[in-house]
């Protein structure tokens, strides 16, 4: 079977697999708490991917061009047994990296098993560096302790190269950004500086709480001189910058100010099983059913190639020239992020 392409032309090469919809964290851009409260009704087990279902899924879309598979959710470690899971996955051939991004509460206990599992690379959610702000921002006054202990934890089981994915908002945490960086260097850890997006409907997004990336850069510039890298990979959704003075790396995930929708290759597939062509979808499509209703690798690979190959999704792009729709969107917490 060969590779897909898109109607713009753009091949479909990353995978993110969301394995739950619930989270121990209730980030106000995310999953609000005054939305998501105690008595939030999440998928019940039996609605969720089982791991083999995920496995088939996966193994499906190598054939289609997906080379890489991140792990997501809600909170992936809240998933039971996910090391058995990684495991699944990396013993599928074609299958050349799969990573998982975590807001680290759990990491901590977790780091070992997911190494041993085969775990490839760690991206790890994280907004302030300071406690108090940090307990705000989670929606559930954790410990920002608790998470960098799961950073030094999952680097001393082997883990390198560390992501830590900062969502900058203006008079929230802009202030931090020269802490994040400062707080990366000389340990291999890469900070990026994700501008507040429009993702779902209910993170009360206001273009004015928005930090351009070219923004933070300068300000960056200003204590630790920086300059830019070569991306690593065609479609890199992060702008890479490294210090002059070798003591680290850092990026910019910039898609409010410089849209990079077409050099998107990424394919979604929520918790409940509906596959997402774009971060800002409206709509996604069923394939738990086809897998419980008997559908061959040929019928399944075959629906996946149908819905890629029709997809003309190019959000950010739009929301550039026309600006921020309304229309209802798919929550990130079901797929993501």
């Amino acid at each position: 079977m060969k590779p897909v392409v898109d109607r713009l032309g753009r091949p479909m090469r990353d995978l993110r697999i969301s394995v739950i919809d619930s989270c121990n964290f209730r980030c106000p851009y995310c999953m609000p708490a005054e939305i998501f409260g105690e008595n939030y009704q999440f998928l019940r087990k039996e609605e969720l991917l089982s791991f083999e279902e995920i496995t088939r899924l996966a193994r499906a879309f190598v054939p289609l061009g997906v080379a890489k598979v991140k792990l997501t959710g809600g909170e992936p470690l809240l998933r039971p047994w996910l090391p058995e899971l990684i495991s699944g996955l990396k013993a599928i051939k074609g299958i050349q990296e799969v990573a998982l991004i975590t807001n680290g509460l759990l990491l901590d206990k977790m780091a070992s098993p997911l190494k041993a599992a085969g775990l490839d690379r760690v991206t790890v959610s994280l907004d302030s560096l300071d406690e108090e702000a940090f307990a705000r921002l989670s929606g559930r006054g954790h410990q920002l302790s608790q998470v960098l202990a799961g950073i030094d934890a999952a680097e001393a089981v082997g883990f390198s190269n560390i992501k830590l994915n900062v969502v900058v908002q203006r008079g929230v945490n802009d202030h931090e950004v020269a802490d994040f960086v400062r707080s990366i260097r000389n340990t291999g850890r890469i900070a990026r500086f994700i501008e507040f997006m429009d993702v779902g409907n209910r993170n009360n997004w206001n273009r004015e709480r928005v930090v351009p990336s070219r923004e933070l850069v300068e300000t960056i510039q200003k204590q630790f001189p920086i300059e830019p890298v070569e991306p690593n990979y065609r479609g890199e959704v992060a702008s890479r910058y490294r210090l002059v003075d070798g003591s680290g790396e850092i990026g910019f995930i910039s898609s409010i100010s410089q849209p990079f929708c077409s050099n998107c290759h990424r394919v979604r597939i929520a918790a409940d099983g509906r596959l997402y062509t774009c971060l800002f979808a409206r709509t996604g499509s069923d394939l738990r059913t086809l897998l419980r209703n008997g559908a061959s690798d040929e019928a399944l690979g075959q629906r996946i190639r149908e819905i890629w190959g029709g997809r003309n999704d190019r959000y950010s792009e739009e929301r550039a020239e026309h600006g921020a729709t309304k229309d209802t969107k798919v929550e990130m917490y079901h797929i993501g992020g």
